[in-house]
């Protein structure tokens, strides 16, 4: 039996191949011809550059929301933006996200995507994200992605935790 974790998964997969095309498409870079993966996104660095440039459609965004712990308040903070905004654009046909509020989208889905690779369970992943951390100054890794800067912080402490360096 197919878990939700796995029919997102393979959903954000076939949106995240069609993106990477259009992007592909748009500044002509050459991507793999085989199918491209989420975690193939987060690998090629050049494709995320162009995709923040060109925006990402709030259909994908939807997507990588279903995969992430965060709420549509949590998104509305970490976007620097209103719940009603967020519910606008969601109403909005074809709406593609600014920049600045894409790159804080792949850098949240990033963080995701390698803390559910650290960890053994997406609920290990999620408790320790809401858990004061003292190698963080007893700040929970949460609190941490507002900014890139706190962005840096948690991948560096999710890298430690995978090589089994603890604080």
């Amino acid at each position: 039996m197919i878990s939700e974790e796995q029919k997102a998964t393979k959903t954000v997969n076939l949106a995240i191949n069609n993106y990477a095309r259009d992007v592909e498409a748009s500044y002509r870079l050459n991507l793999p011809d085989n199918e491209f993966t989420y975690s193939d996104f987060f690998q090629n660095k050049m494709l995320i550059i162009h995709a923040i440039r060109k925006g990402l459609p709030y259909s994908l965004f939807i997507e990588i929301q279903k995969l992430t712990p965060f709420s549509e308040e949590d998104w509305a903070d970490f976007l620097n933006i209103s719940v009603k905004t967020l519910q606008r654009h969601k109403k909005e046909e074809d709406y593609y996200f600014k920049p600045i509020h894409t790159e804080k989208i792949i850098e949240l889905a990033e963080v995701t995507q390698f803390g559910k690779e650290v960890f053994d369970s997406p609920e290990q992943f999620y408790s320790w994200l809401n858990t004061p951390s003292y190698a963080l100054a007893n700040l929970k890794p949460a609190e941490l992605l507002k900014d890139s800067y706190g962005k840096e912080l948690v991948m560096a402490e999710l890298n430690r935790i995978e090589h089994g360096i603890f604080a």
